[in-house]
């Protein structure tokens, strides 16, 4: 039994992977003027379909709206009634069907070339009214559905949210869409934080443990303990940063001296500790985190210390 499921799964996966593999053959020079199309209109895109089209066209256009491309979904059965007042005389029009043979697409098309809008069709059947009917005809032909019936959508819908994904990324290159531009989108969530979080957002809410070199054993280790970082920054009386001591360098220390009344910060501190600036990304510090193998970085700006952070504060914030 498990092994006839695992059959079925993967030769599912691989007629998903075929479908998606064959849009290369349908990238043209039609698909290039589609994008250019967009690209160039004063307009929204407004996405249009029926059935699982329509589900399709819903992702694309959310897609396409968070990587800076203003789009609106139609379904294409509402737009006979009555939603076709969203599309304005500047809008692309880009219909999604698999026959391309629908009765609501059939309706659809005529009323949306009278507007005079350009019409782009993504359809997965190339002899069809969609097919003949568009300013521009998108591909998503697919030899197969994943469905051992050959009949629920699921290769052909595969090939379309694909298609989609190209168009959006085809538009992010010629918009010059950055990063920066993405985090404006995406503000909540884990997402929004590794795009727009800075080391000073976090560092600020943590205590500053710290000591000159010549603190005792006995200040350095109060010091650790009563600021809860496992660490202490080590400062001169300027307050730039001449190192760094952490638990692990104090259980060293006892480790390999027999006598510890003398012993000073300046005789455990780890010289040159890593640093990081409060301006920079909190995704930034988690990578000098993980390269390093530590747990805590300085955080200083022109040499003059500032604060810890600390790994569990990206965890808290969800960065890692």
């Amino acid at each position: 039994m498990s092994s006839s499921i695992q059959q079925t799964a993967l030769h599912t996966i691989q007629l998903e992977a075929q479908s998606i593999a064959g849009l290369a053959a349908f990238i043209d020079a039609a698909f290039e003027k589609a994008v250019e199309a967009i690209h160039q209109s004063k307009g929204r895109l407004v996405v249009s379909g029926i059935g699982k089209s329509a589900i399709v066209a819903q992702k694309i256009v959310s897609t396409l709206n968070s990587t800076g491309t203003p789009s609106l979904f139609m379904h294409a059965a509402d737009a006979i009634h009555g939603d076709l007042g969203m599309v304005q005389k500047e809008d692309v029009v880009m219909i999604i069907s698999k026959s391309g043979e629908s009765p609501e697409i059939k309706v659809l098309v005529p009323l949306i070339k009278n507007f005079g809008n350009t019409l782009i069709g993504m359809v997965g059947n190339m002899e069809s009214f969609l097919a003949g009917s568009g300013d521009i005809i998108l591909n998503t032909t697919v030899s197969k559905e994943a469905c051992p019936n050959n009949l629920a959508p699921t290769s052909s819908t595969t090939a379309q949210m694909v298609m989609g994904d190209v168009l959006a990324v085809c538009l992010m290159q010629l918009n010059g869409f950055s990063g920066q531009d993405f985090a404006k989108f995406h503000p909540g969530g884990n997402l929004g934080k590794r795009l727009y979080l800075r080391v000073a957002d976090l560092y600020i809410a943590n205590e500053s443990p710290k000591v000159l070199p010549t603190a005792s054993l006995k200040e350095v280790i109060v010091e650790i303990t009563e600021k809860r970082l496992g660490v202490t920054a080590v400062i001169d009386l300027n307050g730039k940063v001449t190192g760094i001591i952490t638990d692990g360098d104090l259980r060293r220390m006892l480790e390999k001296s027999d006598t510890i009344q003398s012993i000073t910060a300046k005789d455990i501190l780890s010289p040159n500790p890593k640093t990081i600036q409060p301006s920079l990304l909190a995704v930034e510090a988690l990578d000098v985190l993980r390269n390093n193998d530590i747990s805590q970085l300085i955080v200083e700006e022109n040499g003059m210390y500032l604060g810890i952070l600390h790994i569990h504060d990206l965890v808290k914030e969800g960065i890692m």
